[in-house]
């Protein structure tokens, strides 16, 4: 190797060792903005939202910018209000219906605890004991010792998750404060980043180099395609739930279909409960109640909707982000093996910033940097 080969690698590993310093530099940038500024990154990502409905506001109405920036956030405000208030308001329905309708459910399951005991329990004791007896002392203990083990095992288990619950109460009340003074200054930080939107904007533009402006550009207005993708692409899907518990809960003739599908198609988004946290405690108690037409039924309608969302998922994505969907279904996969069911969201939201990122050129000019390739202008 010659000295200029040499150097030319120097130079190489130096480009390489900055770029990486670079990136380490704003992932750690971006991790304590978000830990200090959060508020203001929300507020940054509603008035962004917003944004084209203020504009509308302004142009139709004619009214200044700061007035149509305060009705877009009624608006929204009010939006979700309304929403909560119809969540509530079927949730108060469902459980007034469940308020009529659980003592007679309580009375049989207390019948079927009652035959339970007394056909299966007791019959099941007097034969473990008449086979116990047959034992010698030392197999005896050595049970009964295994039997404590279990019991504390389980009792130890209960002890725990049940001090985690209490615990969490507190801490979860705890928060409450810290939610509100977040949603009042999100709610300042919204009001006067959307009304100055423009400003600020330009501001930035004049701030910023023309090229790290010109691929900053190209960078965001390809996340933003790809972000509305991913928020439509989960609109579809659970509303494909949704619309299929509706037709098996019509079909088994359930009450509150409509209110329950709508329930199920929201927990959907949940990443650790989602439509499990719906049917699996209605399948164990209509089991435990001796409904075994709606435990089938509910199970094999469970076992559907879970089946098409695998099966849908990674198709629906690709299409509405525009991968292809065997990368789609690797990033769920390694997502879900990194975070558990959070990367279910995490692995395809970092594909699409790779993929974005990749598209816009990003890559290439990172790579012809380290190389000491020039762009011809």
């Amino acid at each position: 190797m010659d000295k200029d080969q040499a150097w030319l690698l120097l130079l190489r590993i130096i480009r390489s060792l900055v770029v990486g310093f670079i990136v380490a530099v704003s992932i750690f940038t971006t991790i304590l903005l978000w830990t200090y500024l959060y508020p203001f990154i929300i507020a940054l990502t509603i008035a962004y939202l917003i944004n084209p409905l203020v504009n509308f506001l302004e142009d139709k109405t004619n009214a200044p910018r700061s007035l149509a920036v305060f009705i877009a956030i009624m608006l929204l405000l009010g939006a979700i209000i309304g929403i909560i208030t119809l969540l509530v308001v079927e949730l108060i329905d469902g459980f007034t219906y469940l308020g009529m309708q659980l003592p007679e459910h309580f009375r049989t399951l207390i019948s079927y605890l009652e035959n339970l005991l007394t056909y299966q329990i007791v019959p099941l004791y007097e034969r473990i004991t008449s086979i116990m007896n047959t034992l010698d002392a030392t197999q005896q203990q050595e049970i009964i010792i295994q039997i404590q083990n279990v019991g504390a095992n389980i009792a130890q288990s209960g002890a725990e998750l049940l001090g985690d619950v209490l615990n969490a109460i507190p801490s979860y009340l705890k928060k409450l404060p810290n939610f509100a003074t977040v949603l009042i200054f999100s709610l300042l930080g919204t009001f006067f980043i959307s009304k100055d939107w423009y400003k600020l904007s330009l501001r930035i533009k004049q701030l910023t180099p023309s090229k790290v402006a010109e691929s900053s550009t190209s960078v965001f207005s390809g996340l933003q395609k790809a972000l509305l993708g991913f928020i439509k692409a989960q609109f579809t899907l659970i509303s494909i739930t949704a619309f299929i518990v509706l037709i098996g809960l019509l079909i088994l003739r359930v009450e509150y279909a409509v209110t329950i599908a709508i329930l199920t198609g929201a927990v959907d988004l949940l990443p650790y409960l989602g439509t499990g946290f719906v049917f699996v405690p209605w399948i164990v108690y209509m089991f435990f109640t001796g409904n075994y037409f709606l435990t089938i039924g509910l199970s094999v309608l469970y076992t559907i909707v879970i089946v098409q969302r695998q099966m849908m998922e990674p198709k629906v994505l690709s299409t509405n982000i525009g991968l292809d969907p065997l990368a789609t279904l690797m990033a769920l996969f390694v997502g879900f093996q990194l975070f558990g069911f959070l990367g279910l969201i995490i692995g395809p939201v970092s594909l699409v910033m790779v993929n974005t990122l990749h598209q816009s050129g990003v890559f290439k000019e990172i790579w012809d940097y380290i190389v000491g390739k020039t762009t011809s202008s």
